[in-house]
């Protein structure tokens, strides 16, 4: 691969969950410390490679399901068992493990929105290690430009799709954690509740692009992102009013 690939690879698939990243910080009226934000951005990339090797352990049971004529004879069972629970609720439980692990017994979680906004950077900083992976192609024999033409066509893609896909989904754990801490009993429930949602429209959208064909590979994503956004923007305005002091 040509040496210059790398950078750019590396620039273009970090971009989205920079932009992303300052467009939701500004959404926090009391902004978090920027240790413990880098820190759980970090985590997020970090966690990114054991989730993929965790994947293709499951995609090899996948594998050996198809072989199994009954079970083969079904092949929609195994893709939503790829899609669903493979895919989508590996990185929903382990973004969340992430937040669980870095902020959410430490001081610095004083307030409820703190706990969507955390979950969001762990999603961003695991979008871009994601992105840059995506971005790797065994193709040497085409020119720079064309290089370049593809490579910001597909970050932008990932931008409005994928990376987005994740700060929601995650917000979406988040506001259920957030819903937790507010509540003196059966708060897990809260929880659980926001992971499985995540997962189903997570896997949803992956689902509908690869499996379904037109126009609902492109109408039903479309949807599943449309949605989340205007429930997650709407409850990080709303939890923004709630000044309780987190107790997870």
């Amino acid at each position: 691969m040509l040496l210059y690939r790398l950078p750019l690879y590396i620039l273009f698939g970090i971009l989205p969950s920079l932009i992303w990243l300052f467009y939701y910080l500004k959404k926090d009226l009391h902004p978090e410390p920027k240790r413990i934000i880098m820190k759980v951005f970090l985590y997020g990339v970090f966690i990114t490679l054991p989730v993929f090797i965790l994947q293709i352990g499951l995609n090899e049971v996948v594998k050996l399901l198809e072989n199994i004529p009954w079970i083969a004879s079904f092949p929609v069972i195994l893709a939503v068992f790829k899609w669903f629970v493979v895919i989508a609720l590996t990185e929903e439980l382990f973004k969340y493990i992430v937040v669980k692990l870095a902020v959410l017994k430490s001081g610095d979680l004083d307030e409820p929105l703190d706990i969507m906004l955390y979950m969001v950077v762990a999603a961003l900083g695991f979008a871009a290690l994601e992105n840059v992976l995506y971005l790797f192609s065994p193709i040497d024999t085409i020119s720079f430009s064309a290089i370049l033409k593809t490579t910001v066509t597909i970050s932008f893609i990932r931008f409005i799709g994928a990376t987005f896909l994740h700060t929601l989904c995650s917000g979406l754990v988040g506001y259920f954690a957030a819903l937790s801490s507010l509540k003196n009993h059966g708060s897990i429930r809260f929880t659980i509740l926001g992971l499985i949602l995540a997962t189903l429209l997570h896997g949803l959208y992956n689902f509908s692009i690869i499996t379904l064909s037109a126009p609902f590979n492109f109408l039903v994503p479309i949807l599943v992102i449309t949605g989340l956004a205007a429930f997650i923007f709407y409850d990080f305005d709303e939890i923004k009013k709630v000044k309780s002091i987190c107790k997870i």
